[in-house]
């Protein structure tokens, strides 16, 4: 919502690019600057209210509040500025208006299964990694994440089962038990066969998909040199694909209802399947996110990032270096493309032991499919 407005709001001082939702137009005079600031800030400050605890609530609003400062006391007083501030008023307004109904505050309604298969609330590691401080929290077991999220309407898919994927393996097949011996051999606690570098893949990744795609898509416009008008259509369309990433991988984990490595190798004997050897007492290398297997919606942010890249570069094979932030934070690595980037991101979730290999693989093709459809539909370059 937030990039999205961003984009918007420069584009009605200067039309570039298509914008995606407020048609409005400004006087050529308002500042940019300003106008991202108080589209940005307007829009962060709608949506907070409803997410989170009062006092991180409390927070977040101040953090915003101290940047929004920072950002306009960079900006000359007069009009020009006041120009700006009221048109990145009005792009978050129209913005937050649009997406006041869209389904991502109904109530949740949903009941955890208990045959083979089925996803149910399943256990961290102990200790958990990353660490947990709540003893409350750190053992896991919680309540599925946001279920109602397959019914949010979406930013740029034209609904969210547009590219449904066929499912996961049957429980018999050969394919499944691929996957579970692969992710219980690689993704344990104490794995010895997941090597240091895979380790060291399974953290770098761990942090969330907007975060880190956003900052290699910021880190790779720093290197081309990218002007705002430019920035705000690539963050726009990176963030709009890994939104709606969430939503389609919501509609088909909440659909086929998958269950997660660490209940499934717990449980092994009774898949019905001869080749996989149950494990009661196996851990997963980092916590399991409490939603269902399949797909693994970061595989599909790094699938739809990926593709957006790529198109808007004019090539894949572009080379990058990208550092984590929390909470793993400060660990480099470097690639040769955003492929590879994808695929690394997508065998990560193997190597941490939270995702069998089916759901990371059909999650690269789902967002890959949502990453091409943003890039020929959506903010394109204005034509008068």
């Amino acid at each position: 919502m937030m990039q999205l407005a961003v984009h918007d709001a420069l584009n009605a001082i200067e039309r570039r690019y298509e914008p995606y939702l407020y048609e409005g137009r400004a006087e050529p005079s308002a500042a940019p600057a300003a106008a991202i600031a108080a589209a940005a800030r307007d829009v962060l400050v709608g949506g907070i209210p409803a997410w989170g605890k009062p006092e991180q609530r409390a927070t977040a609003l101040a953090i915003v509040d101290s940047a929004y400062g920072a950002a306009l006391a960079k900006v000359p007083d007069g009009l020009p500025k006041n120009q700006g501030i009221a048109l990145g008023q009005a792009a978050a307004a129209a913005m937050l208006a649009a997406r006041k109904v869209d389904g991502s505050s109904v109530p949740p309604q949903y009941t955890p299964g208990s045959a083979p298969g089925q996803w149910r609330p399943h256990p961290n590691p102990v200790p958990p990694n990353p660490p947990i401080p709540d003893p409350a929290l750190a053992a896991g077991n919680w309540p599925a994440m946001l279920p109602q999220w397959g019914q949010v309407v979406p930013f740029i898919v034209a609904t969210p089962w547009q590219f449904r994927l066929p499912g996961p393996p049957a429980l018999a097949s050969t394919e499944y038990a691929r996957d579970y011996e692969e992710v219980k051999r690689m993704g344990g606690k104490n794995s010895t066969a997941r090597t240091l570098e895979q380790s060291e893949i399974a953290r770098y990744w761990y942090e969330g998909s907007p975060q880190g795609w956003s900052r290699i898509a910021r880190g790779v416009a720093a290197q081309r040199g990218l002007d705002r008008w430019d920035n705000a259509r690539l963050l726009a369309l990176v963030n709009a694909v890994i939104a709606d990433g969430f939503i389609a991988g919501a509609d088909t984990r909440y659909l086929y209802n998958f269950w997660r490595p660490v209940t499934a190798i717990r449980a092994g004997d009774a898949d019905g399947n001869e080749a996989t050897a149950a494990d009661p007492a196996w851990e997963t290398f980092l916590n399991t996110p409490p939603l269902p297997d399949y797909p693994s919606t970061h595989s599909v942010a790094g699938g739809a990032a990926a593709t957006v890249l790529a198109r808007f570069f004019g090539s894949d094979q572009v080379a990058f270096t990208m550092t984590s932030g929390p909470p793993f934070a400060g660990i480099t690595r470097s690639f040769r493309s955003f492929s590879q980037a994808a695929q690394e991101n997508a065998d990560s979730r193997v190597y941490a032991g939270i995702h069998f290999r089916s759901a990371c693989e059909d999650g690269i093709k789902l967002g890959k499919q949502i990453g091409r459809r943003a890039f020929v539909q959506y903010v394109q370059v204005y034509r008068d």
